[in-house]
This record gives C-alpha cells, structure tokens and sequence, in this order.
C-alpha cells in the first residue's frame, strides 16, 4: 500500500465503503467525516451525482482517443475554459494523469524550453527543502523530503535546494502569511551565484507547501522569488496540486498572491478526484517557442497515453460546472475567518506547538515524544479516526484541508473531535 505502515495496517485494517458528501462510511458502518478532503483532492464533497453522469455519458459514447497524432474534442474544450481561468497569458495546458506526472512534465518543458531557445547550458533545477512534488524521479530530486529521496540512490544531476521557511521561533501559531522569512528567498541569489545563473533553467515551489505540514509563505516571500527568477531567466514553476482548484478562497494561489509563475502544476481538484488526472499550465511565451521548424515535427517529445482521457476530461467539466454554480471557491473564502478562528482555539491544547493557517488549510504541530518522532501524530490519527474523523498526519503535524462544501457545523464537529483526542493521547 502507498505511503503506509503495511504491517499496522494489515493488523487494524481503516476501510471505506462508501462517501457522500462530508463523510465517509466504513465497512462496518461508521460515519466518518473528511477533514482532509480525501488526499486534498474532494474539493466539491464525495460522490456528485453530475460527476457520476457525466462520467457514465462519456464512457458510453468515446471510452478512449489516442492523442498521439490524433485526438478527440474533450481536452481542447476542457484546456479552453482552464485557460481562463489563470491569471495573465498561462493559457496553454499539457494534460498528465496525476501530481508526480505534471510536475516531471514542467521540469521537462523548461529544460527543453532553454534547449529550443539556443539556452542549452540552462539544465540545473532549484527545489525546496522540505518541498513535495510528488514521487517521479524528477518530482523527487527536487523535492526536499529525506525519506522520500534516501531510499533510491541517485537523483537527477545538477539539482540544488532553497531552504524552507518553516520557523517555529519567529512565526509560532501566526495567523495566515507570518511577517517573518521573506528574506529566505535571497538564498536564490546565493544559489545563482554559486552555479553560474547561465546554467538554471527552473526553480520550482509549492505556493504553501502541503504534505511536508502546511508551511505558509512569508509576506513578501514569493514575491521575492519572482524577481529574482525574472532577474536571471529562470523560470517559476508553482507546484498548485494542493493549492489549486479553490483551496485557498481563489482558484489558484497565483490568484491569491498576485504572483505570476511560468508554469503551474495542478492535479487533484480538477476531476474531484474521481478519474485521475493533471494539468500542465503554460505561458504564451514558453508555448511559443516550441513552434518553430517544420509543421510535420513533434515540438514536444513527451506524453501519456492516457494524456486528456475522454473520461477525465467530462469529470473535469462537470467538477467545473459544480465549482461555478456552487460558488464554492468563494465559499471557501468566506468560510476561511471562521476556519481560522476554530483552528487557533487548539492553542493550548496539550502537546499543540504551532497552528497556521490559510484558506481552508491548517497545519497543527505537535511536540514530539522524545525519541519517537511520529508516533503521538500517528496515534492522534488512529483515535480520530475510530471516534469518526479523518485527518492526515506527516512527522508529528497534523493536516487538515477539508471539502468546499463543509459549513460551520463541520467545522465545530472537526476541532472539538480533534481537541478531545489531543487530550486523550500521550
């Protein structure tokens, strides 16, 4: 199984039947409410009846299309209305399957970038310290989480890391962007200088990194590294699997920072995570410059079979659809005051360390056991999820990253759960 204690779960299986809604019903019939939408990935609540159709319809009339020389309408109609939906001139998309896939393809498409544009020294990549961009080989050498990386033996070459921002000292239970770390970013000019600028094709980050335990950006700090990336040619990648599709209050966080990277990397929210899927967002620019030569050469060597998937394609269009007439990016927005009043109420909670918050995403720290790092985070997420709440944990932090959908209610329901557990752990 991915990602999980096999043994410990073998021995107490945590089994779904069924979801709707905010909740998850087990194999032996306990309600069980989502605090994590999913894997940050049920944006519009479980199992939409216009998803499940428009899902049924497509598989009924085009299973599948080859996109190899071919295709089928569904991912232009689908690549069109995304396209408005970013900010500026990021109105290309390249469609993957998955989080790990579109971020191997954006790091693919800046090499290559630099490469059509006669800028072929521009092959070394910039990642983050306790970044997560999903488990390809490229997805991990820029990555920034250890045991994520110490298993697999070389990486990609020429990869290096900017450090994180997460501070306990300066920035302890900050409420939104802490006004500490902008100045982190400056560790890019460093890096540039050491490796030569000539030689940097991309830097890329996740807006606010998600698994590694919600780490908010400092005021000031993306747009740090806007400057600097557009001082020396390189190009931005934002990792927006978590953050996009309206987690934040605006459907993206380039939205919500008013910070324009080159490439965006979405998965997640854009089928509801009912058929797997990603995106690849693309500036004008950068779409343009592979449309040279011959109109017979493929400009791009790169793809999936499952690239545009007619099934994924009509999930993403009805997932759509459900975000608009629900004003559910909105609600999000609207609901975010109350999330983060309810969430910094944990503070002084026994072994809570640190809240933060942004959107509908918190991450609560926990101290951890001395020489048992994780296991009071882990035991927290057993409790809870026997006394009928999910959460997801990494280390001793909890994530909690709920449905669009929730109202106050659940909100209640999740922190006064999760506050009575704090106290029953050791």
């Amino acid at each position: 199984m991915p990602f999980t204690a096999n043994r410990q779960f073998k021995a107490k299986p945590r089994l779904m039947a069924s979801a709707k809604g905010m909740y998850y019903t087990t194999v032996d019939g306990r309600q069980v409410l989502d605090g994590t939408a999913g894997l940050w990935c049920v944006n519009a609540g479980h199992c939409r009846d216009k998803i499940a159709r428009a899902i049924a319809q497509q598989a009924a009339t085009l299973d599948f299309a080859p996109t190899f020389q071919m295709g089928h309408p569904g991912p232009f109609a689908l690549a069109e209305r995304l396209a408005q939906m970013l900010p500026g001139d990021l109105n290309h998309v390249f469609f993957t399957n998955s989080g790990s896939e579109s971020v191997d393809t954006a790091l693919k498409i800046a090499l290559a970038y630099h490469r059509v544009r006669g800028d072929a020294s521009r092959t070394r990549l910039i990642g983050r310290e306790r970044g997560y961009h999903g488990v390809g080989f490229g997805g991990i050498s820029v990555g920034g989480i250890a045991p994520n990386r110490k298993f697999f033996g070389s990486m990609l070459p020429g990869v290096d890391h900017l450090p994180h921002t997460h501070n306990l000292e300066q920035n302890a239970f900050s409420k939104g962007q802490p006004s500490w770390g902008a100045h982190l970013a400056d560790e890019l000019e460093r890096i540039v200088v050491l490796h030569d600028p000539s030689t940097i094709a991309a830097v890329i980050v996740e807006p606010v990194a998600g698994s590694t335990g919600v780490l908010i950006p400092p005021v000031g700090y993306l747009e740090r590294l806007r400057s600097l990336c557009t001082k020396y040619g390189i190009l931005l990648i934002f990792d927006e699997v978590i953050t996009g599709f309206g987690r934040l209050g605006t459907a993206f966080a380039t939205d919500y920072f008013g910070v324009m990277p080159d490439l965006v990397t979405a998965a997640k929210g854009i089928t509801n995570a009912t058929v797997p899927m990603g995106a690849v967002f693309a500036r004008e620019g950068i779409y343009n410059a592979f449309m040279q030569g011959s109109e017979q050469m493929i400009e791009l060597f790169h793809g999936y079979t499952y690239s545009g998937h007619p099934l994924a394609c009509a999930a993403a269009q009805a997932t759509l659809d459900i975000y608009e007439e629900e004003g559910l990016f909105e609600r999000a927005n609207t609901l975010a005051p109350y999330w983060e009043d309810a969430v910094h109420s944990l503070k002084g909670v026994p072994h809570v360390i640190d809240v933060r918050n942004l959107g509908l995403v918190a991450g609560i720290e926990l101290e951890s056991i001395a020489g048992q790092p994780s296991v009071r985070a882990y035991d927290c997420m057993v409790r809870c999820f026997e006394q009928g709440l999910l959460i997801r944990t990494t280390g001793d932090i909890i994530a909690l990253s709920p449905p669009l959908i929730l109202e106050k209610q659940h909100i209640d329901q999740m922190i006064d759960l999760l506050g009575t557990v704090l106290k029953q752990v050791s």
